[in-house]
């Protein structure tokens, strides 16, 4: 007879545990949302990339080395909210099968983006780190230190633009340190 109290407790604590851990996962990718959701605990400036959330059809254009633009690529921009809802994460999958994604934290203490991004084309020890904000004119606006061929000082500057429900815009580009010399090396156009 004492089978049937511990049967009933072991089954109570079971559906507290399941409670909880929904709640805890709360705003994680799932069926209801396949994208996650943003967590309201997590720094608003999470938000900045609400309008990429999802999925898009793009085209991906790099400068070769002689200087010209190689042929357009197609690719999916797919974008989340991970680690249940306090970040982002995107990935491009591109049909010459070179693929690469990003990790995005909001960092509070030094109010602005950290962007960690990798690929499968090369696998460096320590992951490349951009870091930047969302402007007052709604573009996001990242940078890395980086010399030029030459040597000269300057940034490799990724740029979110013309964002809207239709879809965006993104380049990359080397800068000097003033931002007044400006080398555009990489363009994607994406539509919903």
């Amino acid at each position: 007879m004492k089978l049937l109290p511990n049967l009933t407790i072991l089954f109570c604590l079971f559906v507290i545990s399941v409670s909880s851990q929904e709640k805890m996962m709360k705003y994680e990718v799932s069926k209801e949302n396949p994208f996650g959701k943003y967590n309201p605990k997590a720094p608003k400036q999470t938000q900045d990339y609400k309008d990429l959330i999802g999925e898009c059809n793009c085209t991906s254009e790099s400068r070769k080395p002689d200087g010209t633009w190689a042929k357009p690529v197609k690719m999916i921009w797919r974008w989340k909210y991970i680690m249940n809802g306090m970040a982002v994460q995107d990935e491009t999958l591109k049909a010459d099968g070179r693929h690469s994604g990003s990790i995005r934290q909001y960092d509070k203490d030094s109010l602005q983006w950290n962007v960690h991004y990798y690929s499968s084309s090369a696998t460096p020890k320590p992951l490349s780190v951009w870091t930047g904000n969302k402007k007052e004119n709604g573009n996001i606006v990242l940078y890395k230190n980086q010399k030029a061929p030459n040597g000269t000082e300057g940034f490799f500057r990724l740029t979110f633009y013309d964002i809207s429900e239709k879809g965006y815009k993104w380049i990359g580009e080397w800068t000097d340190k003033t931002e007044k010399i400006v080398y555009p090396t990489w363009k994607i156009s994406c539509k919903r």
